[in-house]
């Protein structure tokens, strides 16, 4: 038995798409685990770039197995057409994808919330997607949710629809927004329900079937360690558990069955929406790197701030998640910067703190420490031994700093422009 959970280390957008795409070559089945549509899982093949929000990213290799987890929220809508899209190109052939009947659905009722809040709020907006993902889960932990086993049943489904809508139209109202139609959701969602009939089913047991026969399960986090509702900057957080913990909950293992926990690290930090960010660069040099690295949602298409690689945040998230090895991403984004900062501290009312407080983020000042860069192109790279002297020691300052060892170095966007790959299934702890 074995599995291995990949996790994001900073605020998401690090790149975790490519990197379960890699590894699943060595899985047999490929579990999301969290989160929902808010997610944009970006890949690139051949040339040829496509983004996931709801399947997992193995879904590129078509003898492997694709499971969504009882921890995300799903909306059957934008599930239907991902998959459409996907058989359309020869992959996710039949019995290649489960849907957990478990999973709780994201409702149009939902989204439309999501966005008057967002559209409320002003100034203190938390940067959401409006994809309906918050909403969604206070349904599940009110114990109101509609899960994607009751879009097969017509009169469960009608019950549940009722409980929903006497929660939400009073505050839709408040905000100014019209009551969608009931009926006329109802029915919608029984046709998808009708359309993914066969994809739903129980994942719980299927995952632990595939454990007992000896396969390998790859489990896919989504959004990343500092958007944890428990351990990130919060409010400014997701509404689920993106944490190798979460791994547990969301699609149904004990701890006992995960080997190893690899965390996801862009080689400079990025940010999308509202919040704290101590190491965020302003201006002209804050826009250059975004430009060179396509800093862009790919979910919503709004530019991430961008900033220095955060050594403290990181170090924090591979405590909270146990991450037994760090993927670096982006490291060819670095090239032709003549100086590097990491940051290695904080500053906090005059005083020096190397870990990250549960408040005041904003009043954080970075202790930075300065490193050379480099000229040469990294993109060609497949061994360390061929990166430049100055990225070699930037790896090895990261490694110091953070207590835990790179493993894999992307420096490109394509699925081959990887380096320092192995088999995380054969580095168990």
């Amino acid at each position: 038995m074995s599995a291995v959970v990949v996790i994001g280390a900073q605020w998401g957008d690090e790149g975790k798409g490519k990197v379960v795409d890699i590894f699943t070559q060595y899985a047999d089945a490929v579990v999301r685990y969290a989160g929902g549509a808010n997610a944009g899982h970006t890949l690139v093949v051949d040339g040829k770039k496509m983004v996931l929000h709801l399947v997992p990213s193995g879904a590129l290799h078509p003898e492997k197995t694709c499971v969504v987890g009882p921890g995300t929220v799903v909306d059957p809508a934008a599930l239907l057409a991902e998959t459409a899209a996907l058989r359309s190109q020869g992959l996710l052939g039949p019995g290649r994808l489960i849907v957990s009947d478990r999973a709780q659905v994201v409702l149009p009722i939902h989204k439309l919330v999501d966005g008057l809040r967002e559209d409320g709020a002003g100034d203190g907006a938390i940067g959401t997607t409006r994809r309906g993902i918050g909403p969604a889960y206070e349904d599940k932990s009110g114990r109101r949710g509609v899960r994607m086993g009751d879009l097969l049943v017509a009169d469960r489904l009608a019950q549940k629809l009722e409980l929903n809508w006497a929660s939400w139209a009073p505050i839709i109202e408040h905000l100014g927004g019209e009551v969608p139609d009931q009926q006329a959701a109802l029915a919608e969602l029984l046709e998808l329900g009708k359309a993914l009939t066969d994809v739903i089913g129980d994942t719980t047991s299927y995952i632990h079937q595939a454990l007992e026969r000896g396969e390998r399960i790859l489990l896919e986090g989504a959004q990343g360690t500092l958007l944890d509702v428990d351990h990130g900057t919060y409010p400014f957080v997701t509404s689920s558990n993106p944490t190798s913990g979460g791994a547990c909950t969301g699609a149904g293992v004990g701890p006992t069955h995960i080997d190893t926990v690899v965390g996801i690290t862009k080689a400079y930090t990025t940010r999308v929406g509202a919040g704290p960010f101590p190491t965020e660069l302003h201006g002209q040099e804050g826009e250059d790197l975004r430009q060179a690295g396509s800093e862009f949602g790919a979910t919503t298409g709004r530019p991430r701030r961008c900033g220095w690689l955060d050594a403290v945040a990181l170090r924090y998230a591979v405590r909270v998640n146990g991450c037994t090895s760090l993927a670096l991403t982006k490291m060819d984004v670095l090239t032709g910067l003549k100086r590097l900062q990491i940051c290695v501290g904080y500053e906090l009312n005059g005083t020096r703190i190397d870990s990250v407080p549960a408040d005041d983020l904003d009043a954080l000042t970075p202790i930075y420490e300065e490193l050379e860069g480099w000229e040469e192109d990294l993109g060609s790279a497949r061994d360390i031994d061929e990166l430049p002297a100055a990225a070699r020691a930037y790896l090895a300052r990261i490694e110091e700093l953070v207590h835990c060892p790179v493993t894999l170095v992307s420096v490109g966007p394509g699925r081959a422009q990887t380096i320092a790959v192995t088999d995380p299934f054969a580095t168990q702890k």
